[in-house]
C-alpha cells in the first residue's frame, strides 16, 4: 500500500507539500498540486479522510445541489454527476447529491450554516436563483453548472446554447428544411426562469431569423405524453413542417411515437434533431437520433476543478467557461421529401384517403 512518502518521492516534493495539497493547511501552486494529485493517482494512494478532515477543519465533502422530480435522473443528466463525482474522488473529496431547489432555502441555510460542506455545485440553475444568495451570504464556495442572468463574481461552466442552437438549425437548413419547429421544456419551466429553456428559446429565434425563416417554439411537458401533445400542436400550427428541433428528452420519444402513429416517416417526412443529449439516449430511439451531444461529463469535471481551486487553494479568480454541444448525425435527419417523391408512409396515407 502506497504511503505519503511514496507520493512525495514520485512527485519530487516534500512530505509536508503532499500534506498541504491534501489538507489545504498552506497554499501551494496549482502546478505543484497537480503533480501531487497525479502521483496519488498513479500510486492509487488512499489518504485517511478522517485524519485529513480533522487536520484541516474541513469535511472533505462537496455538495451537488440538484433539484429532483418524478422524472429522476436520465442518462444525460447522470453524465454531469458522474463527471463531477470522478473529479471529486480523484482529489480526495466526497460528492454528496442533495435535492435542494429554489424552494428549499431554509434547508440550504441549515446545511450551509452547519459547515457540513466545504463547497457546493449548483445545477438546474434559474436566471434568478436564490440559492446563490444564500451560499454567498454564508461564505460557502460555489460554482454553477449553468448561469444566472447576472454572473458578476460567479464561477460557472455551462453549455454554449447560442452556438449549439445555431449549429442545429444550420444542419437542418443545409439539408433544405425551412419549416422547423422547436419543442422546448414546459411552459411552467419557462415561467420559472430555467436558464437553458429561456436561452435556447432566444437562440432559436435568432438562428431562424438569421436564415430568414419564421421561428415557432412549442413548450412541452417533460413526458412522452407531452411530446405527443406538442406534435399535435405543431401540426395544427404548421401543417407542412418538415423538421423538429427538441430539447426535451422525455418528450422526444413521444414525438417519435406520434409521428409514427400519424404515418409520418422519420426522416423522410419529418427530420428530428435532439439537443443536449447523451449518445446513450440518442441510440435508444428508432431511428437513432441525430443529436447535439451534451458535454456533461466534461462540464462536471471542470466545475469540480474550479470549485476545488476556490476551496483548497483559496483562489478567488473567477472562472467562466462555455462548451458547445457537438453535432452527431445519425438516422433521424435527412433532406425534406421533395415534390413527386413517394415514400412508403406517403403511399399509406394516400391509400387511407382513397378508402375514406
Amino acid at each position: 500500500m502506497a504511503t505519503m512518502q511514496d507520493v512525495a518521492r514520485l512527485a519530487r516534493v516534500s512530505v509536508s507539500t503532499v500534506s498541504y495539497a491534501l489538507t489545504g493547511a498552506r497554499p501551494i501552486s496549482q502546478a505543484t498540486r497537480d503533480k501531487v494529485l497525479a502521483a496519488m493517482a498513479e500510486l492509487d494512494y488512499q489518504p485517511n479522510a478522517m485524519a485529513r478532515g480533522l487536520a484541516s477543519r474541513r469535511s472533505r465533502i462537496l455538495g451537488l445541489l440538484l433539484p429532483m422530480d418524478e422524472r429522476g435522473l436520465g442518462a444525460t443528466e447522470t453524465a454531469f454527476v458522474t463527471g463531477a463525482a470522478a473529479a471529486a474522488s480523484a482529489a480526495g473529496y466526497h460528492l454528496v447529491l442533495s435535492p435542494i431547489g429554489v424552494g428549499d432555502l431554509d434547508q440550504l441555510r441549515r446545511l450551509a450554516s452547519q459547515r457540513m460542506l466545504d463547497g457546493a455545485l449548483l445545477m438546474e440553475v434559474q436566471l434568478h436563483d436564490p440559492r446563490v444568495d444564500v451560499l454567498r451570504e454564508l461564505g460557502v464556495p460555489l460554482v454553477l453548472i449553468g448561469r444566472t442572468a447576472d454572473t458578476t463574481g460567479l464561477s460557472y461552466v455551462d453549455i454554449d446554447f447560442d452556438q449549439t442552437v445555431r449549429a442545429a438549425v444550420g444542419h437542418l437548413v443545409d439539408l433544405g428544411h425551412h419549416r422547423i419547429v422547436y419543442v422546448n421544456h414546459s411552459a411552467d419551466t419557462l415561467a420559472e426562469g430555467y436558464g437553458p429553456a429561456l436561452r435556447t428559446r432566444d437562440a432559436f429565434t435568432a438562428a431562424m431569423a438569421g436564415h430568414g425563416l419564421e421561428p415557432l417554439m412549442i413548450p412541452a411537458e417533460d413526458s412522452a405524453a407531452g411530446g405527443r401533445t406538442a406534435l399535435a400542436t405543431a401540426l395544427r400550427r404548421v401543417p407542412d413542417l418538415t423538421a423538429i428541433l427538441a430539447m426535451n428528452e422525455s418528450a422526444v420519444f413521444g414525438l417519435l411515437g406520434e409521428l409514427a402513429a400519424r404515418g409520418r416517416s422519420v426522416p423522410d417526412d419529418v427530420s428530428v434533431v435532439s439537443m443536449v443529449t447523451s449518445p446513450q439516449v440518442a441510440e435508444l430511439a428508432t431511428p437513432a437520433l441525430t443529436a447535439m451531444n451534451s458535454p456533461g461529463s466534461a462540464l462536471g469535471r471542470i466545475a469540480i476543478e474550479t470549485l476545488l481551486r476556490h476551496v483548497d487553494v483559496g483562489d478567488a479568480q473567477i472562472n467562466q467557461q462555455l462548451l458547445p454541444c457537438a453535432l452527431e448525425v445519425r438516422g433521424s435527419s435527412g433532406p425534406p421529401r421533395t415534390e413527386g417523391t413517394t415514400t412508403e408512409a406517403a403511399r399509406r396515407r394516400a391509400a387511407t384517403r382513397r378508402r375514406a
